[in-house]
């Protein structure tokens, strides 16, 4: 009986005891919390503050300097969720697919901002090549069509759209673009090839 007496004793002051370092633990906790939530909100404003758009894209630059492509486009994707321009961005992301020849996934991106930002002729200019990169010129074509549509000024265009008609045999059509590219362009990067392209010599 004193064994079971003393062992009944010896629970109930390892209980108390136990309750007490609870209690201990639940006033430490209660006595403490506010300044412990003050470090929660103050590590998530510093998180929070981290993530904006501008340190996002810089990083995303840092990483792509550094030749690591593929976390580049990690921080450059956060910094389109984040609120990052379009604009800006997307150009800097679709580069990093194409960087590791993952045309097609520069593409999809492209497109898919294109629904939102249909008038964004440099994003459509880029989506253009990587089409005739992937040798689909129907697409290709679709969008420096579309590009022109727009702005009938833009040289570039024009060369592209030229050397895509010379290339399946559409020489007239091609001509009358290389002289587009010529008369906005008369001493642009591309003048020499689209002279040499042309039906008729220009004087």
């Amino acid at each position: 009986m004193a064994t079971r007496s003393g062992s009944r004793s010896k629970r109930s002051r390892d209980l108390r005891g136990s309750g007490a370092i609870v209690a201990l633990l639940l006033t430490s906790a209660i006595g403490c919390g506010s300044s412990r939530v003050d470090r929660v909100k103050a590590a998530q404003q510093t998180a929070e503050k981290e993530q904006t758009p501008e340190k996002l894209v810089a990083r995303g630059k840092l990483f792509a300097q550094m030749g690591d492509q593929t976390r580049a486009g990690q921080y450059f994707s956060a910094a389109l969720d984040a609120g990052a321009k379009p604009a800006e961005v997307l150009p800097l992301l679709m580069r990093t697919y194409i960087a590791t020849s993952r045309f097609r996934n520069a593409i999809a991106v492209g497109e898919q901002y294109l629904k939102k930002f249909p008038r964004d002729s440099r994003l459509r200019f880029l989506v253009a090549t990587l089409y005739l990169a992937i040798e689909e010129p129907e697409h290709a074509r679709e969008h420096l069509d579309h590009i022109l549509a727009q702005d009938m000024n833009n040289a570039d265009a024009h060369y592209v759209l030229a050397v895509l008609l010379r290339d399946h045999g559409d020489y007239v059509g091609a001509d009358q673009h290389f002289r587009q590219y010529l008369k906005l362009k008369p001493e642009g990067p591309h003048a020499e090839e689209a002279r040499g392209s042309l039906l008729k010599s220009l004087p």
